[in-house]
């Protein structure tokens, strides 16, 4: 049995195999605040063709960029597992958001980080006041839990798929939808 989850800080929103926002087609997008204000999430499986040096000066490891929405992708953010990280905020289920990037930046060029341990992001994903809710009721999202094992060892070619198979049921189903179904 499924529990139906409503948006909170550390949920995962699915997006339904038909939303038609190319922004958001087959997306997981991972929840870092939702409130009355509005809500800001970073999408999970959106990799981008450059890694994290290409847009950084001094850094010296491997690290996949991803990107994080369409709004303002002239931003860094980051997720990780890093609980020692200074000022990193605990998103529940061993994943944390932000912290001391400094710090961070020094643990990836000592190798004291796992690269499967970060996610960086360029922009971000945002919702104004009401509208996430507003897509709520109009059946855009699925709302699901993630764990840290699960978001940091999971390939983003697949992850949308994975999400939905784990939660069971009708929406195991619904991983297998095709993309466009006038070609099945």
């Amino acid at each position: 049995m499924n529990m139906k989850f409503e948006p909170s800080k550390g949920k995962l929103l699915v997006a339904e195999p038909f939303l038609g926002d190319p922004n958001f087609e087959r997306s997981v997008i991972l929840l870092c605040e939702h409130g009355e204000s509005g809500s800001f999430g970073l999408v999970l499986n959106q990799l981008s063709e450059k890694k994290l040096a290409d847009v950084m000066e001094d850094l010296y490891a491997e690290v996949d960029l991803y990107v994080g929405g369409p709004v303002e992708q002239n931003t860094l953010h980051f997720l990780h597992k890093l609980e020692d990280l200074e000022d990193a905020i605990n998103l529940g289920n061993g994943i944390f958001w932000s912290g001391d990037f400094e710090q961070l930046r020094t643990m990836i060029n000592l190798g004291k980080v796992e690269t499967n341990s970060i996610r960086m992001f360029v922009g971000y994903s945002g919702w104004g006041a009401g509208q996430l809710d507003s897509e709520m009721k109009r059946n855009s999202w699925i709302v699901s839990d993630v764990d840290a094992d699960m978001l940091f060892d999971s390939s983003p070619a697949n992850f949308w798929r994975k999400v939905l198979r784990n939660m069971g049921g009708e929406y195991k189903v619904m991983s297998n939808y095709p993309i466009d179904p006038r070609l099945n």
